[in-house]
């Protein structure tokens, strides 16, 4: 771990924001306040002295165990080798001072999750489909180009711009597959689990890519309600009872919904994960499909949330 962390510092002091280069230290970044933590530091709105560019910077302490350490060389890795994917948050380079790595990103808006939580409104159909084209196809690059499943595919992951971008981020937990197989069975949130990878009677405990094809079914069954499907609950065992236990959740069949939203989320929800589609089974799904090329003004309807969220109760989605 060391030793790639070794790598790694190569990389360090450099930032390439639009094309341009630029050498950086600690003076070069102002902070103007903190958005939120990940798996493996706090995220804050920092500004770039030279380009007056507000950056996402998540700052990790570099005195850590050895599984905070993986987290932090998983997250590195991948943000940095992901470059060229649009639906994957994009690394402006990286810092490694004295006590912190920081790690420079583009400044999202929000994620889904404070989204949902601040306007209390469930997400309209088409601005999912846009999203889930865009969760869809991060999830299969991560897979094609570096081997990667990411482990945690929730709407606080899942991030939001004024331009109506949708970025996959923090990768801190993702995992290596081998053989198409990951092995390590609680890393990530329970809630948002597949079956298999909380199943006690699942001898090896491996899973594969299909777990996260799960977890993004549930995400998108919260976001299209409101609700979280098992809301109710009382305490994380009862919500892995019920995963376990329970039919899978689906989308209410009052119309509400088209039949294509609900037929690609009920084959996401899948409990048999032999039966449940890989990502070049979704990508071919109709509703994938629809939104592909559909034109859905996702920047008019969050930048519209925006001023209406504001004018109500004073609360921006801005910088949150």
């Amino acid at each position: 771990l060391d030793q790639q962390l070794e790598e790694i510092k190569k990389e360090t002091g450099l930032l390439t924001i639009d094309g341009k280069k630029y050498k950086i230290g600690l003076d070069d970044l102002q902070v103007m306040g903190q958005i939120g933590s990940g798996t493996c530091g706090t995220v804050y709105a920092m500004e770039h002295a030279a380009t007056r560019s507000v950056i996402a910077v998540k700052k990790i302490p570099r005195i850590q165990n050895e599984e905070e350490k993986k987290r932090v060389l998983m997250d590195l890795q991948v943000v940095m080798k992901s470059h060229d994917c649009p639906y994957i948050v994009k690394c402006f380079g990286l810092l490694i001072a004295e006590s912190d790595i920081l790690i420079c990103m583009e400044k999202m808006s929000t994620c889904l999750c404070k989204l949902l939580t601040r306007t209390g409104q469930p997400i309209p159909e088409d601005i999912l489909g846009k999203i889930t084209v865009a969760v869809v196809k991060a999830l299969h690059y991560l897979k094609q180009n570096h081997g990667v499943i990411h482990r945690d595919v929730k709407p606080s992951n899942i991030l939001l711009d004024a331009d109506g971008n949708v970025k996959l981020c923090d990768f801190g937990i993702s995992g290596r597959l081998v053989d198409s197989k990951a092995r390590t069975r609680g890393k990530g949130c329970a809630a948002y689990m597949s079956p298999e990878r909380i199943d006690p009677s699942n001898p090896t405990g491996t899973y594969d890519i299909r777990a996260d094809v799960w977890s993004l079914g549930i995400s998108l069954v919260e976001l299209a309600t409101g609700k979280f499907p098992y809301d109710e609950c009382e305490g994380e065992f009862q919500v892995l009872t019920r995963i376990l236990q329970d039919d899978p959740p689906k989308l209410p069949s009052n119309g509400q919904f088209s039949q294509e939203f609900c037929s690609f989320v009920e084959k996401c929800l899948i409990k048999d994960h032999d039966r449940r589609p890989k990502y070049a089974e979704l990508l071919q799904h109709k509703f994938i499909q629809i939104y592909e090329t559909k034109d859905v003004d996702v920047a008019s309807w969050f930048n519209q949330l925006i001023e209406e969220t504001s004018g109500d109760c004073g609360v921006n989605l801005f910088d949150v």
